[in-house]
């Protein structure tokens, strides 16, 4: 009789303990499965700062899409590009001008530059001094000194009438900027670094 009863609850154990094995693997495999995939916008080609239009970018399931990427073709197209993008790359919100994050006190000043080929000289992050020359017989004046270039020309770009770029500004420089475009013609001094040889 006894030896019936623990014959019974040996097996009963031996049950529980197969079914807690069970659950335990169970519980495993879904606390260690991989997250489906999420699609993000990728560049479609190399792409240099700019307007972003539908045919730059495609959208491709990442398994760790990094944070700020953008999913939809909606939410990019139109939106200003403010540096160099590698074909394949995820688009995130930091490299829209919209996003940028300006240190305290600055603001995005778009400025057109008079030589494109100068303008082309130019990368996000460059430092400049802008000058404007409202005649040829006067000496031309600076009127922003030390501003970091945010956005770039196209250097295939090719406009007889100036190339856009985007600067950080004080709303000081913004405001001396926007009246000299009026009726001067701007160029460009390239700050160099100072350990340069």
């Amino acid at each position: 009789m006894i030896q019936s009863w623990l014959s019974r609850y040996g097996r009963r154990r031996r049950l529980a303990a197969a079914t807690l094995a069970a659950i335990a693997v169970v519980a495993a495999y879904f606390a260690t499965r991989p997250s489906p995939p999420t699609t993000v916008l990728v560049a479609a080609r190399d792409l240099l700062p700019g307007p972003l239009t539908p045919s730059d970018l495609h959208p491709v399931p990442l398994n760790h899409p990094p944070d700020g990427a953008v999913r939809t073709t909606t939410a990019a197209a139109g939106r200003y590009l403010t540096s160099p993008m590698r074909r394949g790359e995820p688009l995130t919100d930091a490299r829209l001008l919209d996003s940028y994050r300006l240190p305290p006190g600055l603001v995005a000043t778009p400025v057109r530059i008079s030589d494109p080929e100068a303008a082309k000289l130019l990368s996000p992050g460059s430092r400049i001094n802008v000058l404007a020359a409202w005649e040829e017989t006067h000496a031309a004046r600076t009127i922003a000194e030390d501003t970091r270039v945010i956005t770039a020309a196209d250097r295939q770009q090719d406009d007889s009438h100036g190339t856009l770029i985007v600067l950080a500004t004080t709303p000081t420089q913004a405001a001396e900027l926007a009246a000299a475009q009026a009726s001067a013609r701007l160029s460009i001094t390239i700050i160099t670094d100072p350990d340069y040889q």
